[in-house]
């Protein structure tokens, strides 16, 4: 059996692996065949320095890079967070681009194919994960390897007329030709690039979805609609329920209702249409006041951006605004939290809510949503609202599903989740989660390695 050599941008070491169910997966692929984790080690050196760092844990090779300044700054801060990451999120207007940084990430990505081939076996087959090391694969047949590669797309792919937007998007994008495999979230996401290829590259795509470019390369193209293990956020749930975190909260609601939102503080995630949307719920149905709080859980991400910055101050403001508004002495509509809990903490958390509310402008997947659903009990579930610009609308047909920019919309779907009889709740909810049980992460990993080495 070939050995799984798994690349991104960040390697979850075994101690990390609570942190989420793409770690869970990656391990388990790499157990069952033998494997080498590749990544930054998250440290930042002199310049100039790459140090490689291994570690070993059972049948996993660990590879840490160290990058210097320059890489941090240029590949990861610069290209791929203020370049990329809004491109591939719908929003060209806040592209901030630099050649410096285009440099970088090239860069960096000859550096990371350098470092990896050197550690390649006969018969390894190449996962690479993410918009950070699109380029990855053309770099590393540069350097004359010829083992399959695989390339998975976690956030969505616009259609051809925002991808070429980006200034010299004729040198990143065609690269994914190199790859064997590209795997995206949705059949929504495959379509752009096939229109891509056609439009940009001339390309010819088959009824199969492969395709064919004029220089002679192909490359096959699949939607692997990344699940989460249902079973154990269902197991964490119902042991978090229990839990001293989990019993706070229910007290200090006071046998009122609870929505909540769990997010990074990040633009795509539409968090102020959703403070909005939620100050609109309480000025247009009066009956709620006092019987209904959101939380909302957002993390602050990529401080160094100004973008992000200015994110979290207007949340602040929204929040205040809300709460000085309609806020009583023994109840806040809005808790704002901006703090990281652990996985099985926030499963508790999931489970006491009455609605979960998931409202990304635009999003790959969007796990939350189905962590949402797996927390919850079978004889009392809550209800999910889902933005349909999340890739998990396509799977949880049964959510309330809303346009995130229609603050009405939202806060119509408010108070017709809190008002939604008990038979319907648990109808909807047992389709879900069927549905995400199937359609979990083992399935997943498993789905998209058989479609590579087919």
């Amino acid at each position: 059996m070939s050995r799984l050599v798994v690349v991104s941008n960040r390697v979850a070491l075994p101690k990390q692996t609570h942190a989420g169910g793409l770690a869970s997966a990656m391990q388990a692929a790499l157990h069952e065949n033998g494997g080498l984790w590749f990544g930054w080690s998250g440290h930042v050196g002199s310049a100039g320095e790459h140090a490689l760092r291994r570690e070993h844990d059972g049948e996993i090779d660990y590879a840490l890079l160290d990058l210097d300044r320059a890489d941090h700054d240029e590949y990861y801060l610069g290209f791929s967070n203020r370049t990329l990451w809004p491109l591939l999120h719908f929003r060209p207007s806040l592209i901030d681009y630099r050649r410096a940084d285009f440099a970088g990430y090239q860069r960096v990505n000859r550096l990371f194919a350098e470092q990896v081939a050197r550690l390649l076996e006969p018969d390894d087959r190449i996962w690479v994960h993410d918009y950070h090391l699109i380029p990855l694969a053309s770099e590393l047949r540069r350097l004359g390897v010829a083992a399959r590669i695989g390339f998975f797309l976690h956030v969505p792919l616009p259609p051809p007329a925002v991808l070429a937007a980006l200034p010299h998007h004729e040198r990143l994008f065609p690269t994914l030709a190199d790859y064997d495999l590209v795997g995206l979230q949705t059949p929504r996401d495959r379509v752009a690039l096939h229109n891509y290829f056609r439009e940009e590259m001339q390309a010819k795509v088959g009824d199969d979805g492969n395709v064919e470019l004029p220089d002679g390369r192909s490359v096959r193209s699949g939607a692997f609609p990344i699940g989460i293990d249902t079973a154990n956020v269902a197991a964490q749930a119902r042991r978090a329920a229990k839990s001293a975190a989990t019993q706070r909260l229910v007290r200090s609601l006071e046998g009122r209702r609870l929505a909540i939102g769990v997010d990074r503080l990040d633009y795509s995630k539409g968090l102020p249409q959703r403070f909005e949307a939620f100050s609109r719920f309480l000025a247009e149905h009066a009956e709620w006041r006092s019987r209904v709080s959101l939380l909302q859980i957002a993390p602050p991400s990529r401080e160094e951006v100004s973008e992000y910055r200015e994110l979290r101050s207007r949340l602040e403001r929204l929040a205040g605004a809300t709460n000085g508004r309609y806020a009583e002495p023994d109840w806040v509509p809005i808790r704002y939290v901006n703090r990281s809990f652990n996985q099985a903490t926030l499963a508790g958390f999931y489970r006491a809510a009455d609605i979960g509310l998931v409202t990304p402008l635009r999003d790959g997947m969007n796990l939350v949503a189905k962590e949402y659903v797996a927390a919850q009990a079978a004889d009392d579930p809550g209800v999910l609202i889902l933005s349909n610009f999340a890739g998990a609308a396509d799977e949880l047909r049964e959510a309330i599903i809303i346009n995130p920019l229609d603050p009405d919309d939202i806060a119509e779907s408010l108070d017709t989740a809190l008002a939604m009889p008990l038979d319907e709740r648990r109808e909807r909810w047992q389709a879900m989660f069927e549905r995400i049980s199937t359609n979990d992460i083992s399935a997943w990993c498993k789905n998209f390695l058989h479609a590579l080495s087919a």
